[in-house]
């Protein structure tokens, strides 16, 4: 097995344990719908429970039906996310940590919805009145290699700009 794959294995065993073992802290440690000041004014550690989607979508469907459709579109993405990094090239080492961190908070969030039918959010920072919604390590993950990839893509554009001709 090549290099490539090593790195996919270690992110994934070691991205799934880490959101899987925060959350297992807070369901122990917090009860359902508690909180503690971490940072005042800034940070609180929570235990909220999310049955829907990204800032809380489809929390009305019944759960049933939540969770099909979670596990359905969850497994499309892994499959799809899976195949592009399966494609892409050993060289391209930061663009196949973006989709490692994709598929490791993906499979962290699956483990929560087919186990309990939602997913356990903890982190919740603000500022004043505003406040983001709550999260988890699962959710940090898939935004970093979000984020890898369009840092891989603005690069290239760049790159291909310059060589270009005008």
């Amino acid at each position: 097995m090549n290099r490539k794959f090593y790195i996919l294995l270690t992110i994934l065993l070691l991205g799934v344990g880490l959101d899987l073992a925060t959350k297992e802290w807070i369901l122990r440690s917090l009860p359902l719908g508690s909180q503690v000041t971490v940072i005042d004014g800034f940070f609180n550690l929570v235990h909220i429970h999310n049955r829907g989607g990204v800032f809380g979508l489809m929390s009305a469907w019944p759960l049933a039906y939540l969770r099909i459709f979670f596990v359905c579109t969850t497994g499309i993405v892994l499959v799809v996310v899976g195949y592009l990094w399966w494609r892409l090239p050993e060289e391209q080492k930061l663009a196949g940590l973006g989709y490692s961190l994709i598929m490791a908070g993906a499979l962290g969030n699956l483990v929560d919805r087919v186990r309990m039918g939602e997913v356990v959010d903890f982190l919740d920072f603000y500022w004043g009145r505003y406040h983001w919604p709550a999260f988890n390590v699962a959710d940090i993950m898939i935004c970093l290699g979000a984020g890898f990839l369009v840092w891989v893509i603005l690069k290239e554009e760049k790159g291909a700009d310059v060589s270009s001709p005008a």
